[in-house]
């Protein structure tokens, strides 16, 4: 067998995990954490003190990133919780499809083609107004436990 038999796709996250162990007591309001399996932003904490028992409790409430669902949990302040690896990543519009799809031009050149509109009405109606006028748009991708969703528009001036 010659070295050129093996040929490996490449992933840009080399097969990390989606998420990373952080202490519950070390997670503060506007960090990530997983609750119920989804990735949320922290919008409130409170800690309970020590109990008979022995362990101070901290109370999440998190907005799920991608659906906006508010979700809580309580851990004890001592274990470990999942926090999800979020990414945000600029691409440049170039198309948008009838069915909803999206276009949109990487860094590398490659066009990406598998992410939908975003379900925010507000976003949603900046996007489809600003690509009928023309305007060269860059929208931020949220990526996140293997889900993709546009989050935020940037214009970046009009079509030359």
């Amino acid at each position: 067998m010659s070295d050129d038999d093996h040929h490996f796709e490449s992933k840009a996250d080399a097969g990390a995990s989606k998420t990373f162990p952080q202490q519950a007591g070390t997670i503060r309001k506007n960090g990530y954490i997983v609750i119920k399996g989804r990735p949320c932003k922290v919008v409130e904490v409170s800690t309970s003190k020590t109990g008979k028992h022995g362990h101070a409790k901290c109370h999440f409430v998190g907005i799920d990133i991608f659906n906006g669902k508010k979700l809580e949990d309580i851990v004890p302040s001592s274990h470990n919780c999942d926090a999800p690896h979020v990414n945000r990543t600029d691409y440049q519009l170039i198309d948008i499809s009838e069915d909803g799809f999206v276009s949109l031009l990487t860094e590398s050149g490659n066009t990406k083609d598998d992410l939908r509109l975003p379900t925010d009405d507000n976003l949603l109606t900046q996007i489809k107004d600003g690509f009928a006028e023309g305007k060269d748009l860059v929208v931020t991708v949220m990526s996140a436990m293997g889900e993709e969703q546009i989050c935020a528009l940037k214009d970046i001036g009009p079509k030359n």
